[in-house]
């Protein structure tokens, strides 16, 4: 078996782009990945076309160790968001057309069933002002829905700082927010990485009354000294990991004890193959897995499949039940939570077990998203009006 073309599609969303590669072989199989690359849409195709073909087209897609070690050391270079994210879209397919060629479900070929039910915790669901009933309510209506878990930044467009004034917004927010959902739901505090240590130390402390399941990116991910200065500050878990992109890098979080769960993203870290690896050097330090899953469907799916078969996977974040859930409908057999517990079946299907429906994607073109954390009011998740102006500008031009 062997790979002829590549193909993408892009499907838009007010918020994000999310771009599907399938591989076609010579025996007429089409193997699916998936990946939203932040604000770099126009990159990632660019770098899956190059890449492709130099190292994919021609290439057998059992052969994925070589394919990773190709991507980063043939290139001489440090292995980077973009070529991690093109490298996973192609490792996932290469895995789909695996399952596809063996007649087995994914989680087969990464070491087989060890659960039957996946936790997933919810995100996106909070997409209103940011008032403390306002978010209050759609968070009970997350816990109807079967999730043991939901996850909030409550900061607005902080940066570095955060005002006195803007600190009892958020604890008030959480407080709403713990009230309504209760003491035994999981709440996950998300931070963005955007603090300075010293004032993710303060958040920290100010927000333990709510009993965090974990808080999350409290400064940016490569500020180790901080992560120990947050450590000092604050029993809550610590979370981290979605911006790292090469399994090395996570040398100095693990050794130095400054990070209780990981939080890689499969689709920016190589695929299936970074994680894995990951996983079990996280098992070793006795370090939890969450992995950060911003994806439509087929990554949804795959982050599935990878929970099945990994011992210390913790929780599955998902968006796609609150944040455009019509991107379900781009393909057959898009996995869902069951509302009875909150979790993701184990797939029994063969491969992936989704399938691209290319009319659907027709009828979702691009929407040049760009994802703003700065701007207030990101939380509405409704597009950046600058980039809606410069669109309708140039709509309006052609």
């Amino acid at each position: 078996m062997k790979i002829t073309e590549v193909a993408t599609t892009v499907v838009g969303t007010p918020w994000r782009e999310l771009t599907f590669v399938e591989l076609i072989t010579d025996d007429g199989l089409r193997g699916l990945g998936e990946a939203r690359m932040l604000n770099k849409t126009d990159t990632l195709p660019a770098c899956i076309e190059e890449m492709s073909r130099r190292y994919v087209i021609g290439s057998d897609p059992f052969d994925l160790q070589r394919l990773a070690w190709r991507f980063t050391w043939e290139e001489y270079g440090r292995a980077g968001e973009v070529t991690q994210t093109a490298l996973a879209t192609i490792d996932m397919a290469c895995h789909d057309l695996m399952g596809q060629h063996l007649g087995v479900p994914v989680h087969q070929l990464l070491g087989g069933r060890f659960r039957e039910r996946t936790p997933a915790y919810a995100n996106g669901w909070y997409q209103g002002d940011r008032e403390p009933a306002a978010i209050a309510r759609p968070a009970a209506e997350v816990v109807s829905r079967g999730y043991r878990g939901l996850k909030i930044d409550p900061f607005g467009a902080a940066t570095a700082e955060l005002s006195s004034a803007s600190l009892r917004t958020a604890c008030d927010i959480l407080g709403a927010v713990r009230e309504a959902v209760g003491p035994d739901v999981e709440l996950m505090v998300e931070m963005h990485g955007r603090f300075t240590a010293a004032t993710a130390a303060r958040v920290a402390r100010a927000i333990e009354r709510f009993e965090p399941a974990w808080i999350e990116e409290p400064v940016p991910p490569h500020d180790a000294p901080g992560l120990r200065q947050v450590r000092a500050a604050t029993s809550i878990p610590i979370a981290t990991g979605e911006r790292v992109h090469a399994v090395p890098e996570y040398r100095e979080l693990l050794e130095q004890g400054l990070v209780d769960i990981v939080q890689a993203d499969l689709t920016h870290i190589g695929g299936f193959t970074g994680p894995r690896k990951l996983a079990g050097w996280a098992e070793s330090y006795n370090v939890l897995m969450a992995p950060h899953n911003v994806c439509g469907p087929v990554g949804t799916a795959a982050n599935v499949h990878l929970a099945v078969a990994t011992p210390n996977h913790k929780i599955l974040e998902h968006f796609n039940d609150f944040a455009d859930p019509w991107v379900t409908e781009l393909v057959q057999g898009a996995p869902a939570v069951d509302p009875a517990d909150g979790c993701f079946a184990l797939p029994t299907a063969p491969e992936l077990g989704v399938r691209l429906d290319h009319e659907a994607c027709a009828r979702h073109p691009r929407t040049n998203a760009r994802f703003n954390l700065v701007r207030d009011g990101w939380e509405r998740r409704d597009g950046d009006p600058v980039v809606a102006a410069a669109a309708a500008s140039s709509a309006s031009q052609s």
